[in-house]
């Protein structure tokens, strides 16, 4: 998604995602414990993207569940602890949205947000949903958090053997925009990166009896006219280019202690 222009993903570039997360050449394994691997790459000589790779088996979790949950957005503010407020802005087709999300970062550094298109595509038994930072006009950054940058981000879903279970892969290229803290890196791959694959297995456990009460039938992401989403032409999306945001120096602030929250 380096082009001059907001374009909707391909067939090629879904593609090309999908063999990135699935291929560990030039990756490191930082953690490996417990059913869940996190893999990152060193950072490049003078920038700032953060590239970390988690994958997990579940062998309770359907890929069609794990698809589910990854999408449903009201569900996803009961489960993700790390959330500040999350909402769809508007569909560009029936497979590609705009969207809004803020995160609580580990303390005292300031929380992050992003402006996102998003999109998903089933390939046979697999699905994949990823994506990038955008500009719209209606949302610019906020003076109390740091606007990050998403350079590409996602989630393949691999159906396995027996019929309920999977291997999710998430995979994050992010520019945070601001200098890290080493301990920041170090728990986010060895901590909080695990933790936030437990949340997400747990989350499609639960999933099926919590939708049964939530409004059973209302699944846009496979439904798509479904959606009460306003359309958003592509012109009013422009590349959200991390040079043009603010960019900040935490590298020196000390971890503080804070409550964990139980997983």
């Amino acid at each position: 998604m380096s082009g001059q222009t907001v374009t909707i993903p391909d067939d090629r570039a879904f593609a090309s995602f999908k063999a990135e997360c699935l291929c560990e050449e030039g990756w490191s394994i930082n953690h490996n414990k417990g059913g869940i691997t996190v893999f990152t790459q060193s950072l490049e000589e003078g920038k700032s993207i953060h590239k970390i790779k988690c994958r997990m088996v579940c062998k309770d979790v359907s890929a069609e569940t794990m698809y589910d949950v990854l999408h449903d957005i009201e569900y996803r503010r009961k489960w993700d602890t790390n959330v500040i407020e999350t909402f769809d802005i508007g569909k560009l087709t029936v497979n590609a949205d705009v969207g809004y999300y803020s995160w609580k970062c580990p303390s005292p550094l300031r929380n992050r947000d992003v402006i996102t298109l998003r999109s998903w595509l089933p390939m046979g038994k697999d699905y994949i949903i990823m994506n990038y930072s955008v500009k719209h006009p209606k949302y610019p950054s906020k003076k109390d958090k740091v606007r990050a940058v998403s350079i590409q981000t996602g989630y393949v879903i691999q159906s396995q053997g027996p019929a309920n279970s999977c291997t999710l892969t998430y995979m994050a290229q992010v520019d945070p925009r601001g200098s890290l803290p080493k301990w920041v890196v170090n728990k986010s791959s060895h901590f909080l990166a695990p933790r936030a694959m437990k949340k997400i297995n747990k989350a499609c456990l639960k999933y099926t009896e919590w939708k049964q009460r939530h409004n059973p039938g209302f699944k846009p992401w496979l439904y798509p006219e479904q959606t009460t989403l306003p359309s958003i032409p592509l012109s009013e999306l422009s590349i959200q280019r991390a040079e043009s945001l603010e960019n900040i120096d935490e590298s020196s602030l000390a971890e503080t202690q804070e409550r964990e929250d139980s997983d």
